[in-house]
């Protein structure tokens, strides 16, 4: 007599791409297919909360995380590939804002795989000349 339990089939990873926007005013969170054409679905802060102060919250990007993930999950997508961008540019901030980290936790905390998590805040090759004038801002 066998006591063990027969094997589960491995089951077949469906990939898609996140694109999580992260600013200090609202986050968006943007599922693609893994070619990064066609939408699957999106929700921003905006979307989820009623004060416009409350948009860029960790507490927003947890809730909008969770709608996104809820919606994946019934279109089959069992792992996300991760891309997080802040403003950046010549006159934003290059790093993202706080509802980034929190929305990445509350998709794996959803049972999704997380594949790579990549940070693609577009950076400046001195581009643009800097708000401020000849001598800076000065304080």
């Amino acid at each position: 007599m066998n006591n063990e339990k027969p094997r589960e089939k491995p089951r077949k990873l469906r990939w898609a791409i996140a694109h999580i926007y992260s600013s200090y005013n609202n986050t968006i969170i943007h599922i693609t297919d893994i070619t990064g054409t066609e939408t699957i679905t999106k929700c921003s802060g905006g979307m989820v909360v009623k004060a416009d102060h409350l948009e860029a919250s960790a507490t927003a990007a947890m809730i909008a995380a969770k709608r996104v993930g809820e919606a994946v999950r019934d279109k089959g997508i069992t792992g996300l590939h991760i891309k997080i961008r802040g403003k950046g540019g010549h006159n934003g901030p290059a790093n993202p804002g706080q509802g980034a980290q929190a929305a990445v936790r509350a998709l794996s905390r959803m049972g999704i795989r997380i594949g790579i998590i990549e940070e693609v805040t577009p950076l400046p090759h001195d581009g643009c000349r800097k708000k401020g004038g000849k001598r800076g801002r000065r304080v």
